[in-house]
């Protein structure tokens, strides 16, 4: 069994992409990517990897990619996700988030292979300001806020209990809030950035998250493939950052200036239904609604030290993220530097 295979689910999206970026650069094995039918390829352009299309809520769609893994080393990095933070309930996200992890495990558990699954802090019930985080291992819906969330903890839930009941090979890994480049899905933090160097962001929410790099949680997706005990949640955190810093070093490196109107808090979440339907219209990603009010004003004070200690984790400085995916908003035309 020497022949390694990397499945990786959701390989277009924001984590995905960059997980095989990283896969395809040190030429880690025979790398599988699953788009969905409509889905353009672009974010995978010139990797090497081979695309299959098919649909995590379709198990007959999925065949396709697991076939002729039976006698190789399989490792499935499951990152395909619906992440939301509008108010109305979507169904696409329970079906999604919740039935398409049921089915990959299915499929993993069939073909023998390992499964990384990731899921995020949201998952993970926060504790009261200020106080530290870490791993859990029991996971539920009722303990945490929103149907993001809930869809997390409930596909958590069931990740684990195969892991118990059925003889799953599984970690979970739980990223913090990302950011970085290569976002080709164009996520609310992405556009934000795009939105601040097209001189469309006149003010600032004030509030911050722990954010970190795609580039770096790609790197501990792939290094859980062999150091992820199973059974076993691993947080991929960085730090607490004012959206304020990001923007201003995002000025620094554009050339923009400097966003000096802050919003409190209270007025956001006046306006926050407001804006949800001003960005429906104009079909982009809200910049700020109900739920990412309450993240930005949650506690966000995460250990990341079992991931250091086990999968070698680490994570870069978030100038050099921003700066980054400054530059690579404007090598893709989506913005224009002042100087």
């Amino acid at each position: 069994m020497d022949k390694r295979v990397y499945i990786v689910t959701g390989a277009s999206g924001f984590l995905g992409n960059n997980i095989v970026r990283r896969l395809s650069k040190i030429g880690a094995g025979e790398i599988r990517a699953l788009l969905l039918p409509c889905d353009s390829g672009e974010a995978l352009k010139n990797l090497s990897c081979k695309v299959y299309r098919g649909d995590v809520t379709q198990p007959q769609t999925l065949g396709g990619i697991f076939e002729g893994t039976e006698n190789c080393e399989l490792f499935v990095i499951h990152c395909a996700a619906v992440v939301y933070i509008k108010t109305k309930r979507n169904q696409t996200v329970y079906d999604v988030n919740v039935n398409g992890t049921k089915n990959i495990v299915k499929m993993t558990l069939r073909k023998g292979g390992k499964l990384v699954y990731v899921s995020s802090v949201h998952a993970i019930p926060e504790k009261p300001q200020g106080e530290l985080m870490t791993e859990i291992s029991d996971f539920s819906p009722k303990t945490v806020n929103g149907q993001y969330a809930k869809t997390k903890a409930i596909a958590a839930d069931f990740v684990l209990r195969a892991v118990r009941e059925r003889g799953l090979n599984a970690c979970i890994l739980h990223p913090s809030g990302i950011i970085g480049p290569y976002d080709y899905t164009g996520s609310h933090l992405t556009q934000l950035f795009a939105d601040f160097a097209n001189g469309r962001l006149k003010a600032c929410v004030k509030g911050g998250y722990d954010f970190v790099d795609a580039r770096d949680v790609a790197k501990g997706v792939i290094s859980a493939c062999d150091n992820g005990r199973a059974g076993e949640c691993y947080i991929l955190s960085n730090r607490y950052v004012e959206v304020k810093q990001l923007l201003d070093i995002a000025a620094e490196v554009t050339g923009r200036k400097k966003i000096s109107v802050m919003l409190p808090m209270w007025l956001a979440k006046a306006t926050a239904s407001l804006s949800e339907k001003y960005y429906e219209l104009l079909g982009q990603p809200p910049l700020y609604t109900k739920y990412s009010l309450f993240v930005l004003a949650s506690n966000s004070v995460f250990s990341n030290q079992k991931a250091r200690t086990e999968l070698g984790y680490n994570c870069r400085n978030i100038y050099k993220t921003v700066k980054d995916t400054m530059l690579w908003l404007k090598a893709t035309g989506k913005i224009q530097f002042e100087k």
